[in-house]
């Protein structure tokens, strides 16, 4: 790159003004031009590559990143979908262990219910069954028949 200096010479007359100079080199500003600017845009196509270059490892490492985020994404979904077999059925059994549980105490509250119940009526029984006797013999005696002996059915019959 061009120093300062070199740059203002660009702007110093040729000559001392007055009559014009016998001889002179037309100055070719093109090539003046592209000799300031071309180091600079040298190092500017090497910045485009170098940012080319990030861009193309960014965007790689981006896929890989993706890549890796989506097989551990798998990862995770598979093993939450194992996971949740598992609790389905752990979950599942302690049901059917409190489901037994409660059938086992019903079944004993029924049996205890069942048996108190045979010995009311067991206790009942003759009390229900003397009235019973008691009701049938008075409607017999009522419409004129004959009660029968006590000893004539505990033998066996009429």
């Amino acid at each position: 790159m061009t120093g300062f200096r070199d740059f203002l010479t660009r702007f110093r007359p040729a000559a001392s003004p007055g009559r014009a100079a016998p001889t002179g080199v037309p100055a070719d500003r093109a090539a003046e031009l592209s000799a300031e600017l071309a180091p600079p845009l040298a190092l500017f196509e090497r910045t485009q590559a170098e940012a080319r270059s990030v861009r193309e490892q960014a965007a790689e490492a981006s896929a890989s990143r993706r890549h890796e985020a989506e097989r551990q994404a798998e990862a995770l979904v598979a093993a939450a979908r194992h996971e949740a077999r598992g609790v389905r059925t752990r979950t599942a059994e302690q049901v059917l262990r409190a489901a037994e549980s409660r059938a086992v105490s019903l079944l004993a509250e029924a049996d205890r219910e069942a048996a108190a119940l045979h010995g009311r009526a067991r206790d009942r029984m003759p009390v229900l069954a003397g009235r019973a006797v008691a009701l049938v013999l008075e409607d017999l005696g009522a419409q004129g028949h004959r009660p029968p002996d006590r000893e004539d059915h505990e033998e066996g019959g009429p």
